[in-house]
């Protein structure tokens, strides 16, 4: 599975603190990751497929026309995510591991992904199959912290990588954007949105197109 961790071990964990989760974010949320989350998610339409919908914090954001099916690892997560999907008919939640998508190939619009990568096993292979469910018109669209270019940051993100690892599962020091090229996805554009390069927007196609890659 890589690294070290099961989803058995990621579903636990997740289980065990799903009713603080919100809690624990709550500062940063106000602060920066609300308005990511409008930006990056509000324009999509069509059906699109939220990889780790967590306790649900992309819902409110999504078009009212849009067709949401949200999947995540942990059952207490999901029951959150219930809550703030009440009362939106637009909106499916299932429990499903992100390394193996129990949807037909070419099926969603959009795969959206909100600072789940880290969590993951083995990102390459979620990461395969999100392209292998997304449509070849399709685009991924992800919110997503990351191993720093900055030496000094990237210094302290190895540092500090197994006190999350260990408590939650999460490694903070991935690189994500290389994780997106290799499961073969194209037009990688990584836009810097918050801490200098540690936090981004990552957006790709998925067209069989020869692949490129930019820096914003």
């Amino acid at each position: 599975m890589g690294e070290g961790i099961n989803m058995t071990n990621v579903e636990t964990k997740y289980d065990r603190f799903s009713h603080i989760y919100d809690a624990m974010e709550v500062f940063i949320e106000a602060i920066a990751f609300k308005k990511w989350r409008k930006d990056a998610f509000s324009p999509l339409h069509g059906k699109i497929l939220d990889v780790g919908v967590g306790t649900g914090k992309n819902l409110p954001y999504y078009a009212k026309d849009a067709e949401i099916t949200g999947i995540d690892i942990s059952h207490g997560m999901l029951e959150h995510a219930q809550k703030r999907a009440k009362e939106m008919d637009n909106v499916k939640l299932m429990h499903m591991d992100a390394g193996h998508l129990e949807f037909d190939d070419d099926t969603f619009d959009y795969v959206v992904t909100s600072f789940v990568l880290c969590t993951i096993p083995d990102p390459v292979a979620a990461l395969f199959e999100m392209r292998r469910v997304c449509k070849p018109s399709g685009k991924l669209v992800m919110l997503e912290h990351v191993r720093s270019k900055n030496r000094l940051i990237a210094f302290f993100e190895d540092l500090l990588n197994p006190i999350p690892r260990v408590l939650v599962g999460t490694n903070i020091n991935r690189d994500t954007v290389g994780n997106v090229k290799k499961a073969g996805f194209v037009d990688v554009t990584d836009t810097n949105i918050g801490l200098w390069d540690v936090f981004k927007r990552i957006t790709t196609s998925n067209a069989e197109t020869p692949n490129c890659s930019k820096t914003v």
